[in-house]
């Protein structure tokens, strides 16, 4: 019987490792696992832009299709968690104390804090539920967080309208500063995004830190003033410390929701020192994040 096994004395073709790198970098190819240089990801990530964009809204589409009334969810569930608030935490426990306006303070705090829990929540998950395509396909790896929080925020759009007009019925006055309520909601994307990348990269390590999410968003929606103001929470105590009071005051999601209200509250007069602190908050995040996220890179998708 003829043998039909591999010849022993045959040996493969080889290249050097001169020749082998300019065959890849003329067809385009990479080394698979290994991260690249913060530039070349940069440019990367811009070339994959459009394909993050369409992602967002196809998250969006996709998270709606099984609901009758779709996209229109993206506003009644704020609106019904806002009416559940309201009836709580104005009515029956009273943490309306020192707001005029409870009805848009309350409704703020709500449509802001949700896609920032969101981030919390899937963002910091994307890696692990992503894990399939991040093993199958070759792509800036940044692109997961970024595309799954810009989805959040393209299904708040609607809800942030909403906020507008309840606004107005509420009698809060127009003015000139309303137009700086879309650069707060920008500031407060860029500050989710930071939350993504962060918490993704650290879930992907240590799987079990995505048990810790949701005590973490519980805690932040309770100390943040979502539904009750922290500065006259504050005042109810007898000599509190004041680091306290800092630290509540001045952590990036009370600070988020501080930012949207006082362009669109009266109550609230715009401070310089608010955006200061947002927007130390949200790029710092952001540029930690972003750094943090791609020192990993060549390891995301691993056993």
């Amino acid at each position: 019987m003829t043998d039909i096994g591999p010849d022993p004395q045959y040996s493969p073709p080889h290249l050097p490792a001169a020749d082998a790198a300019a065959l890849a970098a003329r067809y385009g190819l990479t080394q698979a696992g290994v991260r690249p240089g913060l530039g070349a990801y940069l440019r990367d990530l811009w070339g994959y832009r459009h394909l993050m964009w369409a992602m967002a809204k196809g998250e969006f589409v996709a998270e709606n299709q099984d609901n009758h009334l779709g996209w229109l969810w993206s506003i009644l569930n704020p609106i019904l968690l806002g009416i559940s608030y309201y009836l709580i935490f104005g009515v029956l426990i009273g943490t309306r104390g020192g707001i005029d306006n409870f009805v848009s303070f309350l409704t703020i705090g709500l449509f802001v804090f949700i896609p920032i829990s969101l981030a919390l929540a899937s963002g910091t998950k994307v890696l692990l539920s992503k894990l399939k395509m991040i093993r199958s396909l070759t792509f800036p790896r940044v692109i997961l967080p970024l595309t799954v929080t810009l989805a959040h925020f393209v299904s708040a759009g609607p809800a942030f309208v909403v906020l507008v007009i309840i606004a107005l019925v509420s009698g809060e006055p127009v003015t000139l500063e309303w137009l700086l309520f879309p650069v707060a909601l920008l500031v407060v994307l860029v500050m989710c995004l930071g939350f993504a990348l962060i918490g993704s990269r650290i879930v992907h390590t240590v799987r079990d830190a995505a048990n810790l999410m949701p005590l973490i968003t519980r805690l932040l929606r309770y100390v943040s003033g979502v539904f009750f103001s922290i500065e006259a929470s504050i005042e109810r105590f007898d000599n509190p410390p004041e680091w306290v009071g800092h630290i509540l005051e001045y952590q990036p999601v009370a600070v988020a929701l501080t930012l949207v209200r006082e362009p669109m509250m009266a109550e609230y007069p715009v401070r310089w020192e608010t955006w200061a602190i947002a927007l130390a908050w949200s790029f710092g995040l952001f540029i930690v994040g972003f750094i943090f996220f791609w020192r990993g890179e060549g390891t995301y998708g691993r056993a």
